[in-house]
């Protein structure tokens, strides 16, 4: 089911939940990303596609405030991205999971959910949501890669943040947990959580409302999965994301 488009909304007056402005990042030599503006609602579901080093990751930090900018703005929720306001706001999954191996699965969870300041109902919800029920008292060092990756979902969750930032969330989760997961996701851009999700799966980018085409550091298109098979002629949206990059000449940056 799909969530309306962050320029339907804009139109509508809605709130945007992040503003980026002629940004531009350099890493080591090479420009990361290339004067990349966007606005995203309040509400949204927006996928950042991409292939490797196409600067997703980027992007993503510059919009949690971890990333050292060369020029532009981004404003989060009101406020310079990376503003103490924002910390209790904003939850952020980034690709390597964030958690404590020492600590099991609960406390770890626990512990965010403490620093949020909400109760412990709040860990035991998203520990059902991602499916760790059976593991809520491991020690994390002792799990897998891919459920240590459920585990900092869990955090990024627990706050229940208006804004949430997931870098390639679903990665090494079985099929059946990724569609709840999106399940989730869907259900929480209804309630009015902003959600910007990273992923390099094609079938996924259907669930976006909006879609942000990244390659070698340029936004190639801000569009919506509708209007992109439309505009390219393609069903199947790895190819119109193909016919799209097959258009654009670029130059090199880093991811």
């Amino acid at each position: 089911m799909m969530i309306s488009s962050s320029d339907e909304l804009l139109r509508d007056g809605a709130d945007p939940a992040v503003i980026i402005d002629q940004l531009r990042v350099i890493r080591g030599k090479r420009l990361a990303l290339q004067d990349v503006s966007v606005r995203v609602a309040c509400g949204t579901i927006t996928g950042l596609l991409g292939p490797s080093g196409s600067g997703k990751t980027t992007l993503i930090r510059c919009i949690v405030g971890s990333q050292i900018i060369a020029s532009g703005s981004v404003s989060v929720l009101g406020q310079p991205a990376g503003s103490a306001e924002l910390r209790h706001r904003v939850g952020y999954m980034p690709q390597d999971p964030t958690i404590y191996n020492n600590l099991r699965v609960i406390d770890n969870i626990r512990y965010f959910a403490e620093l949020c300041g909400v109760d412990r109902q709040a860990a035991d919800e998203v520990i059902e949501a991602v499916d760790l029920r059976d593991h809520r008292t491991a020690r994390c060092a002792n799990l897998s890669g891919g459920q240590r990756a459920r585990v900092s979902l869990a955090c990024a969750l627990v706050g229940r943040p208006d804004l949430l930032v997931l870098d390639e969330p679903t990665i090494g989760l079985d099929p059946v947990l990724r569609v709840e997961l999106w399940d989730r996701f869907t259900a929480l851009a209804r309630r009015g959580t902003t959600l910007l999700v990273s992923s390099h799966v094609m079938d996924e980018a259907d669930r976006c409302g909006d879609l942000l085409l990244l390659r070698q550091g340029q936004l190639l298109a801000h569009t919506t999965p509708h209007r992109l098979r439309k505009e390219t002629g393609c069903t199947s949206l790895e190819e119109a994301f193909l016919s799209i990059v097959r258009r654009t000449t670029t130059v090199p940056a880093a991811g």
